[in-house]
């Protein structure tokens, strides 16, 4: 959601969506003004072994913010990302981006994987499709 969303969250969930106390205290011991970083989000969904979309649902529903992306796409000011389109991108980077897409875009998913691969930070691989023009979607917590 954009920041014009902020502090509406739970909105893009059904009704009957409930709250996982597990996840929610972690997130209260984690959050603070209302937000938590991507990092310390992924942790609580590593923590008690569940997926990070549900930390995302759980997130939205105490309207609890995300900062630093952890691939530098939001969360870093209120108008700026973290990262700029890469200079060039290297051929072989290229060739692991293109088939991985889904649809014409990479998920957030995709590029940890990615990352993971080649041995690069994750912000490389997002400066990379930046600079190829290639959507980022979906995020793993939901964001977008």
């Amino acid at each position: 959601m954009v920041y014009r969303d902020k502090g509406h969250y739970a909105a893009k969930h059904p009704g009957e969506t409930r709250i996982d106390e597990q996840i929610a205290a972690l997130i209260r011991d984690s959050s603070e003004n209302q937000a938590i970083t991507c990092s310390d989000a992924v942790a609580i969904a590593s923590a008690t072994g569940k997926t990070i979309l549900e930390v995302g649902v759980n997130l939205d529903l105490l309207e609890i913010r995300i900062t630093l992306c952890q691939l530098g796409l939001f969360g870093f000011s209120r108008d700026k990302r973290a990262i700029q389109p890469a200079e060039s991108v290297d051929r072989d980077l290229k060739k692991v981006i293109e088939a991985n897409l889904q649809e014409g875009r990479l998920s957030c998913e995709g590029i940890w994987k990615i990352a993971g691969q080649l041995n690069l930070p994750r912000m490389v691989v997002s400066e990379a499709c930046e600079a190829l023009k290639i959507k980022i979607k979906p995020c793993q917590l939901g964001a977008f």
